[in-house]
Order: C-alpha cells, then structure tokens, then sequence
C-alpha cells in the first residue's frame, strides 16, 4: 500500500499494516530521506519514496494531509487507483473554504474532484491514532472495535473493507461520500466512541455503537 502524508494517523496505519504482514510505502512532503528513521523502525515491511512513486506502488492509497494541500497531490498516479481519505477539515489549518463551510460538499467529496481518475472512500479520520493503535483485534475478538467508512462505489469499499479487517477492525457502512459529514470533525463518532484522548489504552466501539453515533449526527 502507498501513504501519501506520514504523520500520526500516516505512520500508525502502516505500522499495522506491516503487523499484518503487508508492505508499506511511505512518503510526505519533505522527502523521502526525512523517513528513514521511520522505515527502520517499521522494518523491512516498509520503504521511502516521493508521494508520487507512493502513489503508483500501492493497490490502495491512503491519503493523509490537510485539506490545504489536496491540490499538490499527483492525481496522475492516484489514476485508477482506491484512495482512503483519513482527511479532517479544519479552518484554523486550512482556511475557510466555502463549499465546506456551508456543507455543499464534504471535504472527501473536494478530493474526489481533485482526483478524478481515482475512486475515493473515506476511513480512520474519526479515531485517534494511538486508539487506532492500541485498539487493534483480530477477526472474531468480543472486544473487537469498528470504524466507518462512505464512499460512492460497493467495489472500493470491499477493498477497504478487507484492509481494514486485516488489521483490526471491523466496518459499518456509513453512506456515500456525500454522508461522510456524519465521520467529520466534532460529531458523536469523532473520537467520542473510543474514549478520551488521555487514555492511549482507548475504550472498544462496538458495531452499534458506530451505528448509532452514525446515526445521532446532526447538521
């Protein structure tokens, strides 16, 4: 898998992912070399590269960076290709862009038009990292916790789906990328479900647990 973007959220994915046995490709916007410290950490499961040559390695591309830097995305790598958003929106960071800021896109529905040639499916921006991290179970586990996703297309979410189970966590199917608003900044699922960021241990969030903080939010 290619990770365009590697800080907290970046990084911690493709330690699971290289627990679980896949390799990972990691890049940010300084450089390849500036993840060195990273790759041996992770270990052989893991490499460097430009966001691009990240982009064109992976099978599935997860892209974690401010909603600012979308447009300096290579949409011609991510061609044909499934993408995760883990991306929030926030206009402190980002400043304010209108479409977001009066609901008439979702921030992954902005990515889709950056991308047009990639099919985008939104996952992990609702979790704190080291939640993400320490809450990881495998497949049939009582504690076992789950994650949303919204995309526009039942094959990309399969494939994220099956990521996803494989280092971890199940799924609820949270809409399109149009109802992704229900997983953004600040609703019930955002963060709340799986305890308070002071605890790295975290708290399980069952399926109906997600399922009904899905269904709480409110615009």
């Amino acid at each position: 898998m290619g990770i365009i973007g590697s800080g907290q959220i970046g990084t911690t994915i493709a330690r699971l992912a290289v627990r679980a046995g896949q390799q990972a490709v990691l890049s940010n916007s300084r450089g390849p070399e500036t993840l060195a410290g990273v790759v041996a950490e992770l270990g052989p499961g893991a490499s460097a590269a430009t966001s691009r040559d990240a982009a064109a390695a992976g099978d599935l591309v997860v892209v974690t960076v401010p909603v600012s830097a979308f447009t300096n995305l290579p949409a011609e790598a991510l061609v044909g290709k499934t993408v995760v958003d883990t991306c929030n929106y926030g206009p402190e960071r980002d400043g304010h862009l209108p479409e977001l800021d009066d609901g008439t896109l979702t921030s992954s529905e902005l990515l889709s038009r950056q991308l047009p040639g990639a099919v985008v499916v939104k996952a992990f921006n609702n979790i704190y990292f080291e939640h993400l991290l320490s809450l990881a179970r495998a497949a049939g586990a009582a504690d076992r916790s789950y994650l949303p996703i919204a995309g526009d297309s039942p094959s990309a979410k399969a494939q994220v789906t099956a990521f996803i189970d494989s280092i971890g966590y199940g799924v609820v199917d949270a809409g399109p990328l149009a109802d992704s608003w229900r997983q953004e900044t600040g609703s019930p699922v955002w963060g709340t479900p799986y305890g308070p960021y002071s605890s790295k241990e975290g708290q399980p969030a069952d399926e109906d647990v997600i399922r009904a903080a899905l269904a709480a939010a409110t615009r």
